[in-house]
């Protein structure tokens, strides 16, 4: 579901033809964003009328096809990103996927992003020293031991981003 988000938002900004969203998409996340992912996503899009496909002419070439966003898209891209599940709150690309367009959402629907990953990450970080605590094995214990620090630095960020992403008031 992350791709979608990125595909979405980037045609938020800018309607753009294939390879410039797949560049993008890339640019912004650090993933190689295949044409075997990039293309069924969009021709859904197009089936659902979230996204406009429009050929282009190019001079000796055949045309190529510019994606644009319909409101249909901006409305389905609010609810994607609006909505977090339980069973994607540790999957760490759909959490950032949100954070990096929290401009796209108001402060209530922020808060409760944040909210779902805090309760995933606690319960991770409890479930893992619980079973360090019962580790025989040394090495594992280390393991599971920083994993578990790294979760509570993760809380504290979390901590830090819900400051700035209060509700609004009256909201």
């Amino acid at each position: 579901m992350w791709i979608e988000i990125f595909l979405l938002s980037r045609l938020a900004r800018e309607p753009l033809h294939g390879y410039e969203l797949r560049k993008a998409v890339e640019a912004s996340t650090g993933h190689t964003l295949s044409n075997n992912s990039l293309y069924p996503a969009l021709r859904r899009f197009v089936e659902a009328g979230a996204v406009l496909r429009s050929p282009e002419e190019q001079e000796a070439k055949p045309p190529r096809h510019v994606y644009t966003i319909t409101d249909v898209g901006r409305e389905l891209l609010h609810d994607l990103l609006a909505d977090f599940p339980e069973e994607l709150a540790l999957n760490e690309e759909e959490f950032l996927a949100r954070v990096g367009n929290f401009s796209r959402l108001d402060g209530r629907e922020r808060a409760a992003v944040l909210g779902t990953r805090e309760r995933a990450v606690a319960a991770e970080r409890d479930r893992l020293a619980a079973l360090a605590a019962a580790q025989a094995d040394p090495w594992s214990r280390a393991v599971l031991d920083e994993v578990s620090r790294r979760l509570t630095e993760e809380l504290a960020w979390l901590a830090r981003l819900r400051s700035t992403a209060k509700p609004e008031e009256g909201a």
